[in-house]
């Protein structure tokens, strides 16, 4: 007999060969009717598997976040798959892997197909889905499942059985009795009744296998959810999403630009800049606070410091690199903590020194493939808002209380009140023993616990050299950002020679804590103008007030106001354009300037101004001592 025991420890015992469908029907009819797969040791299997060993197991129904996972993949596999070969036969498939609230899948196609195809594909997947067939699934050996594609003429199908290392156990779906057949690890929905609402979205091109060097073949994007109104909703996001498009308010508002001259890299301008710079004195003072010290290192380092410190093997391929006349090799760095540990070492440290926090605003750079660039969202060149935190075992669990404390802190200053917080455990690619990861993990886990704060667990997507915790705001129209990191490393300071003088006189090694806050400022940017559709906080504007004047008359009274607002800090612009009254408000409303002030010859007249402000929208009198003291309170973060 064999013992499976379910999330609630609760156990039982079945014959060996069980199905998780049959373990579903034991539980209850309800579960095995809105059953869609099922968990086994932490492994996702369809319910027809059988289970042959004492397990975990799990059931998983459509109302999971893994059951919608498995219903989008279903739906591309093998709704979109099926809908593409029965209208283009002569298509040839590669693969249609799930994304991010949705799916997609690359094809070969005699000719190209534009957004305009998208609507009778999509009418033929919904033929399939009414058809409404069982999802069969058979297993066969490595020269079985190359024969079945090669007379299916599916070559990109064969390529990948091909390269695969296993001999046997390759899952062959079947839709029904029809002659579709599709090479899946899976799990898939056991029949396509489970699929809810669903919508192609758009068509790009994408080379095989990501390489420049294979054809270029067409993806066609999609988006799945359990019913209409979630999918509605969905919808509605992404029309909010595409008004909100940082690149577009960004031009409007003057900020920045991109150029082919430099990929990935931002050209800002003095207003953008001006935001950045904000955002930098912000975090000074916050650092200063927490008593943190700050420091810059250099941007091109040697390459046996990258191979030291382990970086040089995981990322060799995402560096820039450059080999000087004298035959060495330096790479531009992709991230700050070999360059920081070096301001560690270089002088002796004692256990009296610890908690040491060092912060540096250091710009890194990693090449990122051009299909993935997306303006400020995703660069290639990049500043973080790094720090280090140096301490003893015993001191660990508080510093990083204290760093999760100031990180929740920081978001509700730029109005992120809901964060969510995922803990990320040890990859199967890392450096540092069990006993070093299992510290490590139970401390960090242990700050979040006594903090009473909840989180999810990304099972190993931890750093190669710690585990951590990541941070992610959810904006207005509800997408998650994942921004700031906490990181827990005992690895990299025994690498890179990192030591203090303890109290009986011995070197040890410190814990070395990696944490950021905005994570890159240039996405954190980003980020805050789409959440506010570019009207930022007005202490973060980069023109807080505009003084627009109905004729020349007016420009003498506006440069005294102006004089006033320097004064108090309030960063200002003059509109003496010989232009409409509403045209100028117009056209600094589209500069996204929380508050415009209007003069005229009354104004002048009765030492008054008119001022129009967001979002009301309408001009209101008021004296101006009044109106200085309204902006000098309305532009400060306090």
């Amino acid at each position: 007999m064999l013992k499976i025991t379910f999330p609630d420890g609760k156990h039982k015992n079945y014959e060996p060969g069980i199905t998780g469908l049959d373990i579903a029907r034991d539980i209850s009819v309800s579960l095995s009717k809105a059953a869609v797969a099922i968990i086994v040791n932490g492994d996702q299997k369809d319910l027809s598997d059988p289970i042959n060993e004492n397990a975990l197991v799990n059931i998983i129904t459509i109302k999971d976040d893994l059951g919608l996972e498995i219903m989008r993949h279903t739906i591309a596999a093998q709704v979109l798959a099926r809908a593409i070969k029965i209208i283009y036969p002569e298509a040839k498939l590669a693969i249609g892997p799930i994304i991010e609230n949705g799916f997609y899948y690359d094809v070969l196609l005699k000719d190209s197909i534009s957004s305009d195809d998208l609507t009778s594909i999509e009418e033929e997947m919904k033929k399939i889905v009414k058809e409404g067939h069982l999802i069969n699934k058979k297993i066969k050996n490595k020269d079985e499942a190359i024969k079945l594609f090669q007379k299916l003429e599916e070559p990109y199908k064969v390529q990948i059985i091909k390269d695969s290392l296993q001999e046997n156990d390759f899952q062959i779906y079947q839709q029904g009795e029809t002659n579709f057949f599709d090479l899946c690890k899976g799990p898939h929905l056991p029949n396509l009744m489970f699929i809810g609402e669903f919508k192609l979205t758009k068509v790009s091109g994408a080379y095989w296998r990501g390489d420049s060097k294979n054809e270029m073949l067409q993806r066609i994007y999609g988006t799945a959810w359990r019913n209409k109104k979630e999918l509605d909703s969905y919808l509605f996001m992404l029309k909010e999403a595409e008004k909100r498009d940082h690149r577009k308010i960004g031009k409007e508002m003057d900020l920045f630009h991109f150029q082919d001259d430099a990929p990935g890299s931002v050209f800002w301008h003095s207003k953008g800049w001006l935001i950045f710079n904000e955002l930098v004195k912000y975090m000074r003072n916050k650092q200063q606070n927490s008593g943190y010290t700050e420091i810059s290192t250099p941007t091109v380092l040697d390459r046996s410091l990258w191979e030291k410190s382990g970086h040089w093997e995981k990322f060799q391929d995402n560096m820039y690199l450059a080999k000087t006349n004298d035959e060495r090799i330096f790479a531009l760095k992709p991230m700050n903590c070999p360059g920081g540990i070096q301001i560690y070492n270089n002088s002796l440290r004692s256990y009296r020194d610890l908690p040491l926090r060092i912060a540096e605003f250091g710009k890194v750079f990693r090449f990122e493939p051009s299909g993935a660039l997306h303006g400020l969202m995703r660069v290639r060149e990049f500043t973080q808002d790094d720090a280090h935190i140096y301490c003893l075992k015993e001191q660990m669990e508080d510093e990083c209380e204290k760093v999760i404390n100031l990180t929740l802190d920081i978001y509700k200053d730029f109005g992120f009140e809901k964060i969510k917080i995922k803990f990320s455990d040890r990859p199967k690619k890392r450096i540092g023993d069990d006993d070093t990861w299992e510290f490590l993990e139970n401390s960090l886990l242990s700050s979040l616990k006594k903090l009473n704060l909840e989180y999810d667990i990304n099972k190993g997507e931890g750093a190669f050299y710690g585990p951590k915790i990541e941070f992610v705001l959810v904006d207005a129209i509800g997408r998650e950002w994942q921004c700031g990191t906490l990181q827990v490393d005992l690895n990299l300071p025994p690498r890179l020679g990192a030591n203090f003088v303890d109290k009986d006189g011995s070197k040890k090694h410190p814990v070395m804590l990696h944490r950021a806050f905005f994570g890159s400022l240039e996405r954190f940017i980003g980020i805050l103008i789409e959440n506010y559709s570019g009207r930022l906080p007005h202490w973060l504007a980069p023109v807080q007030v505009a003084i627009a004047t109905i004729n020349d008359n007016c420009i003498q009274y506006s440069k005294l106001i102006g004089n006033h607002l320097s004064k108090d800090g309030v960063k200002f612009k003059f509109d003496f354009r010989n232009e409409k009254l509403n045209y100028k408000i117009r056209d600094l409303s589209l500069e996204k300037i929380p508050f415009i002030v209007v003069i005229g010859e009354k104004e002048i007249s009765d030492k008054t101004i008119s001022l129009r402000s967001f979002p009301e929208n309408k001009l209101v009198s008021m004296q101006l001592n009044e109106f200085l003291k309204k902006i000098k309170n309305s532009c400060s973060i306090e």
